[in-house]
């Protein structure tokens, strides 16, 4: 396994810093919002994209992909009953895997939870088809390019849609493209009726990317979840991917949280066999 960081977590710094910290951390990967690189990301070139992956292979860093990949601009929407919407919608993902590529790239992250949550008036029927539709559209593109796009579930307090794994599973089965997969994270799972490592173990055959993070949306280590067992059950899994740290608190500042996480994972998947 491999460990990265998303770059969203040290706000205010230069991507060169992050880069630098990152490295220095024992990271070997940093994962990208597209939001922090341009506020309207319609507007990064692929020249843009491929410095911004020669800056973190400097550094002796991976691009592992992109995340949080609707947030910004405003406007998108994947189960949305607007056709136009939904059709600027995949436009704008086709966009972000080729500027993924550029990078050097191999993973999308579709989260975003509020840009697919199921509509007033819109059955769970149709938005399923809908979101089933745009994706396949982009995995076309995407599979050209090498890039995989991994389907997020995020739990009954974030969405209503793609919100257990089973469920996200099943669309990834509709959507029926070697391009689309399964992406499991810790804090998201942590909403689930069954415990996490068994989560991780029944659906090996579909992941292809982890978030780690606390259930209490802290870096690993800063809060009550034991990595010891998940750890074991992405050993059982056969998971050979990326570990990358995803927080949503950025205290107390983001060399700690880069350095505690980091250790945390390293000792609690050495303790479980996994590295």
């Amino acid at each position: 396994m491999k460990f990265a960081i998303c770059n969203e977590t040290y706000q205010g710094w230069t991507f060169s810093e992050i880069c630098e910290d990152v490295a220095a951390c024992g990271y070997d990967g940093v994962e990208m919002a597209p939001f922090t690189i341009d506020e309207d990301p319609t507007q990064i070139t692929e020249q843009q994209a491929t410095e911004i992956g020669r800056t973190a292979k400097a550094a002796g860093l991976e691009i592992t992909g992109m995340h949080w990949l609707l947030l910004k601009p405003p406007g998108m929407h994947l189960t949305t009953p607007d056709d136009d919407v939904r059709e600027k919608t995949g436009d704008f993902v086709r966009h972000l895997v080729r500027l993924c590529a550029a990078m050097g790239g191999k993973i999308l992250v579709w989260g975003s939870p509020r840009q697919r949550d199921i509509m007033e008036g819109t059955t769970k029927r149709e938005a399923f088809d809908r979101a089933a539709a745009v994706i396949r559209g982009v995995c076309e593109e995407a599979g050209t390019l090498g890039v995989t796009l991994a389907l997020e579930p995020l739990g009954p307090a974030e969405t209503n849609f793609m919100v257990f794994a089973k469920d996200t599973v099943e669309l990834v089965r509709a959507v029926d493209h070697p391009a689309c997969r399964l992406h499991l994270d810790v804090k998201a799972m942590s909403q689930e009726s069954d415990p996490v490592p068994q989560i991780i173990r029944d659906h090996r055959a579909d992941m292809v990317y982890f978030h780690a993070n606390d259930s209490n949306r802290r870096g690993p280590g800063f809060g009550e979840t034991d990595f010891v067992p998940i750890g074991a059950a992405l050993k059982d899994a056969g998971y050979d991917g990326w570990v990358s740290v995803e927080v949503f608190d950025y205290r107390p500042d983001p060399h700690t949280i880069a350095v505690k996480s980091l250790e945390y994972l390293k000792k609690t998947f050495a303790e479980a066999g996994a590295i």
